[in-house]
């Protein structure tokens, strides 16, 4: 795994937020809560969790990308569904009441796994967005039920990698994203075979391999909450 440091309250003005690097990926991650509900909601006391995924201009190469492109772009709306379905699955929406919690995420640099970091950060952002909202007396308590991460494996010629960077994401023959609870449970799980086909036996290794990275970077968001940090690297 590439070195990972987590950045808490980056934003000033968001009640939470987080700027988490993994390798040379940046993600900014800005979360907050708004009243209302998504109409399949009404008439419940149920919250809800969405997220907005969106890679700068020039965040991946020197060439510019068109931010029209990126505002419609499939693989966005794609990945703002990942995040908000992995942050919902370890949230007791029915602690947030009749509101509706959105996290931004911006891609600053891209060199793969940016979605992974992209989970990542946006917990980070919501853990302390509520916390800010108990001590200020709007929640009764943290609705967090689960500490969970991501990150991404897969197969570069031949050889199991863990945390793909862009150029082993390019060439690679697997490619699998995982999120998992601290509870070893599986929250998301892309499996895409690129460039070769593998028997199924070849899932749970990488499923495993990707366990124990997992289980680094929630220690490590365990200790920088116990521990107040601001600023932690591993």
């Amino acid at each position: 795994m590439r070195k990972i440091k987590i950045v808490r309250n980056y934003n000033k003005f968001a009640l939470g937020s987080c700027l988490f690097c993994m390798g040379d990926t940046q993600v900014l991650c800005n979360a907050t809560m708004q009243q209302g509900q998504p109409p399949h909601l009404k008439g419940t006391n149920s919250g809800w969790i969405t997220a907005e995924y969106f890679m700068l201009p020039q965040a991946s190469s020197q060439q510019r990308s068109s931010r029209q492109q990126q505002l419609t772009s499939g693989r966005s709306k794609e990945i703002s569904r990942i995040i908000g379905r992995s942050l919902r699955a370890v949230v007791n929406l029915d602690l947030l009441g009749p509101n509706t919690v959105v996290v931004d995420c911006d891609v600053l640099q891209a060199d793969g796994g940016t979605r992974t970091a992209a989970i990542n950060g946006s917990f980070v952002a919501i853990y302390d967005l509520f916390q800010r909202l108990v001590s200020e007396g709007k929640l009764t308590q943290n609705p967090i039920t689960k500490f969970i991460a991501s990150i991404s494996v897969g197969v570069v010629n031949g050889k199991k990698v863990v945390d793909l960077s862009q150029k082993e994401d390019n060439n690679a023959e697997v490619d699998t994203t995982i999120v998992m609870t601290e509870n070893k449970e599986l929250v998301e799980l892309q499996f895409t075979a690129e460039k070769k086909l593998y028997d199924i036996k070849l899932l749970n290794e990488l499923i495993l391999l990707g366990w124990k990275s997992i289980k680094k970077i929630i220690r490590l968001e365990k200790k920088m909450f116990n521990l107040d940090k601001s600023v932690i690297t591993l």
